[in-house]
């Protein structure tokens, strides 16, 4: 997604607002980064993943795809303005429960050709658990969200606050489809209808249709006005090589 570069713009942040945002959080008792939308950290941090996209992610204020604190405080900020939000335990991912913390025999890993390690995180009885220790025939699993207990620092930045209804229902299919260049989407607006044509790159993505179902989702959800929403993938001739004969002429 393409973005201008603005200065610090003073524009009101309510409930609702399509806001696009950089933020990097860190635990605050070690540093250690646990989410970013930078490349450039993720690679300095050792979390980068290929295949992974990198930028300003889209926030609807108010629907919780952020940490409700971070939300809260993106409400006093401006655009361009970048600030640092500290988030305790109890309104991040909780304190840590000691009775979430239990000792299995090592067996039961081993019968299932698995080798815990601390540190790795594993699906145990069909919950996620973190190993904390291996040691004397048993594995020290813990239920608790890796974050548990972690004070939580975040450094956000409000990048760019949509007002245009197409950007913002741009915005809404980069999110579902953030591998593909949104510019390569054509999205027709009408009163009550968007038609958005799926670019060829789209075509054979894993999970396409769902993708498409959760689009039209959120535009009806953030739309009330519009109350259909079209999809068109066009598969069309490829046009022959200079010099090489068409179908018709190889007839």
């Amino acid at each position: 997604m393409i973005l201008a570069k603005v200065g610090v713009v003073k524009m009101p942040i309510n409930d609702g607002d399509f806001i696009l945002v950089e933020y990097t959080g860190r635990v605050k008792e070690t540093g250690e980064v646990f989410e970013t939308t930078s490349e450039e950290v993720a690679k300095n941090e050792g979390l980068y993943r290929a295949g992974e996209v990198y930028e300003p992610r889209l926030i609807v204020v108010g629907e919780g795809w952020i940490l409700k604190s971070v939300e809260e405080h993106l409400k006093k900020m401006d655009v361009g303005k970048t600030d640092k939000v500290e988030v305790p335990p109890e309104k991040a991912f909780g304190l840590r429960d000691p009775n979430k913390i239990r000792m299995v025999p090592l067996r039961r890993f081993s019968s299932n050709r698995i080798r815990p390690v601390p540190g790795m995180r594993v699906e145990f009885e069909g919950r996620l658990a973190t190993v904390r220790s291996v040691g004397a025939g048993r594995v020290q699993l813990d239920f608790n969200p890796p974050l548990a207990g972690k004070t939580l620092v975040y450094e956000v930045t409000v990048k760019r606050k949509l007002t245009d209804k197409l950007d913002k229902i741009s915005a809404l299919i980069h999110r579902r489809i953030p591998t593909v260049d949104i510019n390569k989407f054509k999205v027709n607006l009408k009163e009550k209808e968007v038609t958005v044509t799926i670019p060829d790159e789209a075509f054979y993505l894993e999970g396409l249709q769902l993708m498409k179902r959760g689009i039209a989702t959120d535009i009806l959800r953030f739309f009330p006005e519009i109350s259909t929403v079209k999809f068109i993938e066009s598969f069309e001739r490829s046009a022959p090589a200079e010099g090489e004969p068409s179908q018709e002429e190889k007839s």
